[in-house]
């Protein structure tokens, strides 16, 4: 009898022992799916902030334009009443000035939805392609219908040096092909500082190294990504343009930055302004 007991006994230790493997190796599965989709949520909650800033802002443009348009139709109606009680208005043109006008707005208003609409869609590509861990170190905002991009200078250079770090290559590269493939757009690199003075034998004060620093970018961005140098610009504002208070390292960190700001190109507005409705003295 003890003969067949032990063998029952060992073979049923043996089935709970892979038992017990084979849920846990399910729940590791588990862990790991749900682990993608909490990513995947953080990703998609940054893209829709931006969205909704955007859309925001486009409101408060859009808003902003249709008072300007009834402030100006209200002032063409006074000329019109003005003129015909005076018995010398000709109607006809006054009726054509506030078409003009209502016509160039609407082309004002109009570029303006497409410029925000190509914002939202360039903010999108760009925060999707940033992993989660380069989401730490860049922030994307959309404001009054720019792109501003802005990099953490610890991920961006080598410490106390205007010489990009190896670490931000991938960030860069990303960033390079958002920038090319959104062709009508203009890129200005800025740079930023705390109020720390620098102490570098070659760099005079935070005004070079803020400008350094820009440029650096603008030259990584042409030679190793193959932006056109044509859309880029650099500079530098020193100290001078803080987003926090730079009496505590917090505040100083975050003044450390650079910005890559990317706006619709100029031209494409002074057209517009070109177009206007022409008005007698």
């Amino acid at each position: 009898m003890k003969k067949f007991i032990l063998p029952l006994l060992a073979a049923g230790l043996m089935l709970g022992s892979c038992a017990s493997k084979k849920d846990l190796t399910d729940c590791q599965k588990d862990f790991r799916s749900l682990q993608e989709k909490y990513q995947q949520s953080q990703v998609d909650l940054a893209t829709a902030n931006t969205r909704l800033a955007a859309a925001d802002e486009k409101l408060t443009g859009l808003y902003a334009e249709l008072r300007d348009q009834k402030k100006a139709n209200k002032e063409l109606q006074k000329s019109l009443d003005l003129s015909i009680n005076q018995g010398g208005a000709n109607v006809s043109k006054l009726v054509d000035e506030i078409s003009a006008s209502n016509k160039y707005i609407k082309q004002l208003v109009d570029a303006k939805s497409k410029s925000d609409s190509l914002n939202v869609v360039l903010t999108n590509n760009l925060t999707r392609s940033l992993s989660k861990e380069e989401l730490k170190d860049v922030d994307v905002k959309v404001l009054k219908g720019v792109v501003y991009i802005s990099l953490n200078d610890n991920m961006l250079y080598k410490s106390g040096s205007y010489e990009i770090s190896p670490a931000a290559a991938s960030t860069l590269q990303k960033i390079a092909k958002i920038i090319t493939d959104y062709k009508d757009y203009e890129v200005l690199i800025e740079g930023n500082t705390d109020n720390v003075p620098i102490n570098k034998t070659n760099i005079r004060n935070n005004w070079d190294l803020s400008a350094l620093r820009a440029s650096s970018v603008v030259q990584e961005l042409q030679n190793k990504y193959g932006v056109n140098p044509s859309r880029l610009t650099a500079g530098g504002r020193g100290e001078y343009n803080p987003v926090a208070d730079n009496d505590t390292e917090a505040g100083r960190a975050k003044n450390r930055r650079t910005q890559i700001i990317i706006t619709p190109k100029l031209d494409q507005f002074l057209e517009l302004i070109d177009k206007a409705p022409e008005t007698d003295e």
